[in-house]
């Protein structure tokens, strides 16, 4: 009976053990198992992949043009993207959320702060569509200017969305010719006229259509206390030189830099990036400006993880890229086309610490 009851005991304690072990795990498994099916109401910014400007998309250079000699050109200009876990149809879960806590290429957002709310994932597409031909198409433009041509410019309608108050009276390909009878030469002009309208209101556009004048009268509503016509809004050039550009599937206007520096590198003789890998990321603006951009710390880490050595950041996400260059990366700051044409030949001079980074004041 004693070598009994020294034995079970202990057996039994031992089962009673792993019972509350397994137990214990096979609770964390249906836990796990269950939170990784409740949405979360975030998006996870991460580091997307890079493309080279100058390279070949699909066995066809991604730049070429007509009415003008292409000249050779080595190196890279990659233009840099970032992929969006989340948003409109897409679910994010508590194990996406918590690795992109850990990793500085990450980022959480809620998700309001990057998809305003009720846009379907086709508006959210043919938004981020309409705004990479814009793109394309200034890029275009102000890389011929720059090459001594002369590029006219006319404002149209690039997007009537759904429940656009304009949905019905204007349409896409619209050209303006005035708004409540202010001549609309650029962009700024169409908005600072729409603006001037009391919201509900109606206001007299007159545009050209398929190459006859219309005279219309377009609803506006209130939207964040500015008046508008619910339209996204395009430039359409009268290119001297025939000039496409082919980005894929990639969306949305932050590769205008890169397009540009890459257009005006085969417009022009020579060599540009002295066979460097260069990346780099920013709005083109109309007045050749380099406008801010999103994910500039995912863009930062994808640039690196793509082999580039040097990045073209503009100087409105300093802020953002103070502390979060990966190691081997020189960042370079950038507020116009002229500073990033001055970037690039600076570093196939390798004279790159001769241009102004972001970390320095």
């Amino acid at each position: 009976m004693s070598d009994r009851g020294s034995a079970n005991p202990n057996l039994y304690a031992v089962s009673r053990r792993s019972s509350g072990l397994l137990t214990a795990l096979f609770v964390a498994i249906v836990v796990a198992a269950g939170l990784s099916f409740v949405p979360l109401p975030y998006v996870v910014l991460q580091p997307g992949p890079i493309t080279n400007t100058l390279g070949e998309l699909d066995g066809k250079p991604i730049i070429q043009v007509k009415g003008a000699t292409a000249y050779p050109a080595k190196g890279a200009l990659d233009f840099t993207t970032v992929r969006v876990v989340g948003g409109p149809g897409v679910r994010v879960d508590v194990f996406d959320v918590g690795l992109a806590a850990l990793r500085d290429d990450q980022e959480i957002f809620k998700r309001e702060e990057i998809y305003p709310e009720a846009t379907s994932r086709e508006e959210i597409q043919q938004e981020n569509a309409a705004e990479m031909v814009d793109s394309q198409e200034v890029a275009a433009a102000i890389a011929l200017r720059e090459t001594g041509r002369t590029v006219p410019e006319r404002v149209i309608v690039s997007q009537v969305p759904e429940g656009s108050p304009a949905k019905g009276v204007l349409e896409a390909g619209d050209e303006f010719v005035s708004v409540a009878g202010a001549p609309t030469t650029d962009a700024a002009a169409v908005q600072a006229a729409v603006r001037a309208q009391k919201a509900g209101s109606n206001v007299a556009i007159v545009v050209k259509r398929k190459g006859a004048e219309k005279s219309l009268s377009v609803p506006t509503r209130e939207n964040q206390g500015a008046t508008i016509i619910g339209v996204l809004l395009g430039r359409d050039y009268d290119l001297p030189v025939d000039v496409t550009i082919t980005a894929g599937g990639v969306g949305g206007p932050s590769a205008g830099t890169m397009f540009t520096l890459a257009v005006y590198d085969v417009l022009t003789p020579g060599d540009l990036t002295g066979g460097k890998s260069i990346a780099g990321t920013g709005t083109m603006e109309p007045d050749e400006s380099v406008g801010p951009i999103g994910g500039i710390r995912q863009k930062l880490h994808g640039a690196r993880d793509g082999g580039a050595d040097y990045f073209l950041a503009p100087a409105d996400n300093c802020a953002e890229v103070i502390g979060h260059i990966p190691e081997g990366l020189t960042v370079l700051r950038i507020g116009n086309f002229d500073d990033a044409l001055g970037a690039v030949r600076a570093i196939a001079a390798d004279k790159a610490d001769t241009v102004p980074t972001c970390s320095a004041s």
